[in-house]
């Protein structure tokens, strides 16, 4: 094997660990919240904030963290972000007091905000388009999906086996891992100076603030109603920021985004997608959970069992996108992917009842269901940078990570909502399998307009680049690697 095979070998290594690892962070510790209530003394309001602190600093940074790798380098962003959310998790795992526990969490956050886009960023600038990239795109959505799921297995286990601090330590030999493959890739650590790159300080500032403020009042939708003062106020002030930030972009010559990017087709499509089907995938893994547990009456640890047909459904679906999506095109893969997404929530919905059983309730539905979202990650990771230039794949990573991070917070609390009204004051199984479905019969209809969004905003197979013959896109996966490994900083 020569050097910029086995580079790029490395360089996919450190894609799929960091993005697992994310993913991974965003599940595992809801298991073992309880646990963390009754050592720490958290009080109701308080423990929300085990997720709601790490929910808050990633959405709220992502797009600057996707920026910064554009003008500091994708190493020095990666290996930044890794020590710090090693750091965080080592705190968490030895903090005595709630506070300190919410600080650790928030770290941990800061530190995802900078890896998510790093992750992106270095398939588009190490992989050609063709195969190679798609087989790329289609390894990251599975170790997303494999994190997730894992994550939610591990939890229970890890807390039933050593507590709740195990959940928050598993992460440091994974990111030593992370750190030891970064160090084999090849990388360098210098970057473009000849535009003399500057960060849009205002910008930051805004979208920050704005983002920061728009989950931080979704977020507090448990506790406070979102026809309270506090909540129209908080996002009210967001989108008087956000607004600000959209202006503030259109002036500046370097901008945190250049708004231009939405005026790509593709790219709009594939971000508003990204939207929708984050706010169903999320919403829709929690009340799973939930139902498994409330109504099927399932432990913990067999409740993350239970999801791992889910992340065989979304391999399966990715293995297929990439044989499949030089022939179908981005456009009907992801039109296609998003239908067997809703056709499984669809199912989920139908089938949460009172007296389910795993075969029809869960294991069908979910097969289904992640076998259309696998299928959707290749061509959504595709046309996200469709028309970008390498000098903004950070800025357009940044931008669809956002999507996907603010469409989960978003549909969460939204869905919430209205599992909440369905059920009603009814506090037994049939009440809150009424309120389940109902949240799930929404969930479909937001993949739905996802389809709509695929077939209206995104290219035919005729405009599908990323899939387009070239000399590269005979290359095999393990020669994927090109003289691009030495550029991505």
């Amino acid at each position: 094997m020569n050097d910029q095979a086995r580079n790029g070998r490395w360089v996919l290594t450190v894609v799929l660990t960091v993005q697992f690892l994310v993913a991974l962070d965003m599940s595992v510790v809801n298991v073992a919240l309880p646990d963390m209530r009754d050592d720490l003394g958290f009080t109701a309001d308080g423990l929300q904030w085990v997720v709601g602190a790490y929910a808050l600093t990633f959405g709220g940074l992502l797009m600057l963290g996707g920026r910064l790798a554009d003008l500091v380098g994708s190493r020095r962003v990666l290996g930044a972000g890794l020590a710090l959310f090693g750091l965080a998790s080592l705190i968490g795992g030895l903090v005595q007091t709630p506070g300190a526990l919410i600080a650790a969490r928030a770290a941990q956050g800061v530190g995802a905000a900078a890896l998510a886009p790093v992750a992106f960023t270095l398939i588009t600038l190490t992989y050609p388009a063709g195969p190679a990239r798609s087989k790329a795109f289609g390894l990251w959505g599975m170790a997303g999906a494999a994190g997730g799921a894992f994550g939610v297995l591990a939890g229970g286990l890890l807390t039933d086996a050593a507590g709740w601090r195990a959940v928050m330590l598993v992460n440091v030999p994974i990111v030593v891992f992370a750190l030891i493959a970064t160090a084999r890739t090849g990388l360098t650590a210098t970057r473009d100076r000849s535009a003399a790159p500057r960060l849009d300080i205002a910008g930051a500032l805004l979208v920050t603030a704005g983002t920061s403020l728009l989950v931080l009042g979704v977020v507090r939708t448990e506790t406070q109603s979102w026809g309270s003062t506090t909540t129209v106020l908080t996002l009210g002030a967001a989108v008087l920021l956000l607004a600000a930030f959209a202006v503030v972009e259109g002036r500046v010559r370097q901008p945190l985004l250049r708004i231009g990017l939405l005026g790509i087709r593709p790219v709009l499509g594939a971000n508003i997608f990204s939207l929708l089907l984050s706010s169903a995938q999320f919403a829709a893994f929690y009340f799973c959970s939930l139902y498994m547990q409330q109504v099927l009456g399932y432990e913990a640890s067999v409740t993350g069992a239970a999801f791992l047909p889910f992340c065989v459904g979304v391999v399966a679906g990715s293995i297929i996108a990439t044989k499949v999506v030089a022939t179908l095109g981005i456009r009907n893969l992801l039109a296609l992917g998003g239908t067997l997404g809703a056709a499984g929530l669809v199912w989920f919905a139908i089938a949460a009842t009172p007296d389910g059983s795993f075969a029809y309730s869960i294991l069908g539905p979910s097969l289904l269901g992640s076998l259309g979202i696998g299928l959707s990650f290749i061509p959504l990771g595709t046309a996200a940078t469709t028309g970008v230039t390498p000098a903004e794949t950070g800025m357009a990573s940044g931008l669809l990570n956002s999507c996907r991070q603010i469409g989960g917070s978003l549909g969460l609390a939204v869905l919430v909502t209205v599992a909440a009204t369905a059920t009603g004051d009814g506090r037994d199984a049939a009440a809150l399998a009424d309120g389940y479905s109902a949240a799930y019969w929404v969930c479909s209809g937001l993949l739905a307009v996802g389809v709509l969004v695929a077939l209206l905003l995104l290219p035919g197979q005729s405009g599908t680049p990323a899939v387009a013959g070239s000399e590269n896109s005979q290359k095999n996966f393990g020669d994927g690697v090109d003289s691009a490994v030495s550029r991505s900083t």
